[in-house]
């Protein structure tokens, strides 16, 4: 009697696991760009928090006058966290576009005949691939005004303040 219950155990897992004929596929071509796209977005979310503490480590402690370097370490700093928050974002759209996704699809499995849901469903997956081509070209503007703004200030941000020289009266 147990064997008997383990296979009708085994059998009930395999239907579960087994996708229904009226299941709705997720749509490959997205999910294959999402899988290459996370990890960028990831390396890209380290590399702002690296640049991060690397210009906080960087920041002097606070003295009276001759501080421009260290308003540009801020600036920098600034800048840096604002794109690391924007590029987090980038995650958050992808996990919205799978509940989005989710929802028009069980939407279309209980009305089948409402054809509007099947279009709606295209219609969320062409936005979801526009979004993440911008997501794309976004990422590369980020990483080329980071190089920018850290080439063009490199020496400001490696020593804020010039050393002071004293007066030989």
């Amino acid at each position: 009697r147990s064997s008997d219950l383990g296979v009708m155990k085994e059998m009930e897992a395999e239907e579960k696991s087994e996708v229904s004929p009226r299941a709705i596929p997720t749509n490959r071509k997205i999910g294959e760009v999402i899988a290459v796209l996370k990890p960028e977005i990831r390396t890209l979310i380290t590399t702002c928090n690296k640049m991060k503490v690397w210009i906080q480590l960087l920041i002097p402690r606070i003295e009276d006058g001759n501080n421009f370097g260290v308003s540009i370490q801020e600036d920098t700093l600034s800048e840096v966290t604002r794109l690391e928050g924007d590029t987090s974002s980038f995650l958050d759209h992808v996990s919205r576009y799978y509940v989005a996704r989710g929802k028009l699809a069980s939407k279309l499995l209980k009305y089948p005949t409402v054809e509007d849901y099947r279009i709606a469903l295209d219609e969320l997956d062409e936005k979801q691939y526009v979004a993440l081509r911008l997501t794309l070209c976004e990422m590369r503007n980020i990483y080329s005004g980071l190089h920018d703004m850290i080439m063009k200030n490199l020496e400001k941000i490696k020593t804020p303040r010039t050393q002071r020289v004293e007066s030989m009266y």
